[in-house]
């Protein structure tokens, strides 16, 4: 959706903000953007962005969308100094998006400044990866004033042409994201096992997966992660450390509710042992910093079973 009439900025330019601001540009849009590392952000000047040097220079747009890694960060890339929100009433966008991972609380507190400060807060996390944002695959959950939300919805399919819902007030996309992020979670660790499963009993990785990518069973996220579960490709779109930071909000959340959730706890556990077992490794960081489908190694090492790359082409689903 293009709009020349609003004044639009994004911040955040990680595996996700890049190519999701770059759908933004490529539709039309006249897009400011701030990154930290301003380097990152350079090649979208190409695109027609406007790279600026701090987050207060978006102060004035009508729509600022943020993407960062945890809550900690969204509330300094906004209220810290030089922040997007910083300058106080009238002097701050007139809605913010954001697209991050972060807790309810976290977001229940950027709204509450946001609201003092005269700004509407959108909550809109998305689901998928890098690739499926380049590949027109990716999804939102919005949550805030309906009115904010709507307004910007056009905008948001953008990036997220497979449905943008609106799920109501307050923090309640949020509360959706973490679900997902759980059940993510208990996806890729089933997945894994499985396929450890099926391997040790003689079955190539590449025809089990292809048998469940075509079974009732299969699904977008199953055919992306076949790659590399086939080929041991562990080229990041996730970490682990971002993962178990996902398993724990969904657990105190359930918490916090009354919610028994067995299997996510057990995941929880599962995973905690596979970064254990990451110093082990000959560069435990690097292993930890690449994706979280290395779930696969460590239940391969339990069941005694010694992992090649099959060196196959196997199809993502997100080939254009």
């Amino acid at each position: 959706m293009v709009d020349q009439t609003r004044r639009i900025g994004w911040i955040g330019m990680g595996r996700m903000g890049f190519p999701m601001a770059e759908r933004l540009l490529k539709a039309g849009n006249k897009v400011s953007i701030y990154n930290r590392t301003k380097s990152k952000a350079e090649p979208l000047a190409a695109s027609g962005a406007t790279i600026i040097d701090k987050p207060s220079d978006l102060a004035g747009m009508d729509v600022v969308f943020a993407i960062v890694s945890e809550g900690k960060d969204l509330i300094e890339v906004l209220f810290g100094p030089n922040g997007a929100a910083s300058g106080g009433p009238g002097k701050v966008p007139k809605i913010i998006v954001d697209c991050s991972s972060i807790s309810v609380e976290e977001s229940a507190e950027v709204r509450k400044r946001l609201a003092v400060a005269g700004s509407d807060f959108v909550a809109a996390p998305v689901s998928g990866n890098g690739k499926c944002v380049k590949a027109g695959k990716l999804s939102s959950v919005m949550s805030g004033p309906e009115a904010a939300c709507l307004s910007v919805k056009s905008l948001i399919e953008s990036y997220a042409p497979r449905g943008v819902t609106y799920v109501g007030e307050g923090e309640l996309s949020r509360i959706c994201k973490i679900a997902h992020n759980v059940m993510l979670g208990v996806v890729i660790q089933n997945l894994c096992e499985i396929t450890v499963l099926a391997n040790k009993a003689g079955v190539p990785r590449e025809a089990f997966l292809k048998f469940m990518n075509n079974s009732v069973m299969g699904s977008i996220f199953t055919a992306y992660k076949s790659p590399a579960l086939v080929n041991l490709d562990w080229t990041t779109t996730f970490t682990p450390k971002l993962l178990r930071k996902d398993l724990d909000l969904g657990l105190d959340l359930a918490h916090g509710l009354d919610v028994s959730m067995p299997v996510t706890a057990a995941t929880r556990e599962a995973l905690q042992q596979h970064m254990g077992l990451a110093s082990q490794k000959p560069d435990p960081a690097a292993y930890l910093a690449a994706d979280f489908a290395t779930l696969l190694e460590t239940i391969a090492a339990g069941a005694g079973l010694k992992l090649k790359p099959e060196n196959k082409d196997v199809p993502s689903g997100l080939e254009s």
